[in-house]
């Protein structure tokens, strides 16, 4: 059984003759601003130490009773939260801030967006009392007619609305969990369905033909090639740093990481090919001088001059991987794993089945002819 922590008011005198009243929390409490364990917690209210006539003993008496007045409060609160109760007070707080604050802790650019929309829809301001299932459904329908924050003629797709309304609802379930919601929304909304669009990729000959066309940028051409081989997403090659390419006894040398936008550990062994790529061994990034930039229309310019006619992004090389993979491959969890797909990351956590069955396959996917 939980034990309920006890608000006690007490006083502490003060080098300067004055008394500070403060409240002790016994057992102590988790502050929810710092999530570290507190004791002790000071009011900002100050008696006279020695009062010297009934004005100022008059004022003890009534600050006393203030702090006594305010111990009860905070001991509602305590219990409130003891029993998964909601303070009202926090109902008047900022979702908004709450909102941006989360977001910008996140690698992933989504939830940046995924905010902005959000602050736009409601005009800049939004308390979580004002948090409902109406409103939510509202910012739904927002979502699936909005434009880009960018591009600002063109309409979300609707897998972007998806994308970004499926944040907020995960948003909406901490918040809940925390306690800082009153209803648990997020049960009651409707995902936003994604549709299957068609993921382009090259073919073998075709990537053989990218391999060979000549790139204005020689880094950009060694990080697509190594995304082609490798699979990594754009955000795993553009951190991409030497430290993360290591000899494995058995094996041979692997990319070693954990991944930027699923945080998984991968081993993902390295071909000739992919070897040639990376060069000599030095310090720091592998991809030196890779940036997003680059993957625009210097991008776009070798694809064309490369004559496929394809909408190839960079993305689009990680997609050539699995898919040349799985065709090779007669192990399809050999390929998710290496990929890293957090499906089947429980089931293969502790083998080390992928790293040894990808040589199987390594060296299978070519930049060269024949």
């Amino acid at each position: 059984m939980d034990i309920c922590t006890k608000v006690a008011l007490r006083q502490r005198l003060l080098e300067s003759g004055k008394i500070t009243l403060y409240f002790d929390y016994y057992p102590p409490i988790r502050n929810p601003k710092t999530n570290k364990m507190q004791r002790h917690e000071y009011l900002g209210i100050y008696l006279y130490g020695n009062p010297t006539n009934k004005v100022q003993r008059d004022f003890n008496q009534a600050m006393l009773e203030k702090g006594e007045l305010l111990r009860c409060r905070r001991q509602e609160q305590v219990i409130n939260r003891q029993f998964g109760f909601i303070d009202h007070s926090q109902q008047k707080e900022d979702f908004l801030a709450y909102y941006e604050e989360y977001a910008k802790r996140q690698s992933n650019t989504k939830w940046r967006i995924s905010y902005k929309h959000f602050q736009i829809f409601t005009g800049g301001k939004c308390t979580f009392g004002e948090i409902t299932l109406d409103l939510c459904n509202k910012f739904r329908d927002y979502l699936l007619n909005a434009k880009q924050l960018k591009h600002t003629k063109k309409k979300l797709s609707k897998n972007a609305a998806s994308g970004y309304f499926s944040t907020f609802r995960a948003l909406l379930k901490k918040a809940y969990k925390e306690k800082l919601l009153t209803e648990n929304v997020n049960d009651f909304l409707e995902y936003i369905e994604w549709d299957d669009v068609v993921k382009e990729f090259l073919n073998q000959d075709e990537l053989i033909r990218l391999a060979q066309t000549p790139c204005d940028s020689d880094v950009l051409r060694r990080a697509s090639l190594f995304s082609c081989l490798t699979g990594l997403r754009f955000s795993d090659i553009l951190n991409l740093d030497w430290k993360n390419i290591q000899e494995i006894a058995g094996i041979g040398l692997c990319v070693v990481i954990k991944t930027q936008k699923t945080k998984t550990a991968a081993t993902l062994p390295l071909c000739e090919d992919a070897i040639e790529l990376i060069g000599e061994r030095k310090t720091g990034k592998v991809f030196p001088g890779f940036k997003k930039t680059l993957t625009a229309k210097p991008l776009a310019d070798w694809i064309k001059a490369a004559n496929i006619d394809k909408h190839i992004t960079f993305h689009c090389f990680r997609h050539t991987y699995a898919t040349l993979q799985m065709a090779m491959s007669s192990n399809p969890y050999v390929v998710s794993q290496a990929l890293t797909h957090k499906n089947l990351e429980t089931t293969l956590r502790y083998t080390h089945e992928v790293p040894t069955a990808l040589l199987e396959t390594l060296g299978k996917i070519k930049i060269k002819p024949k």
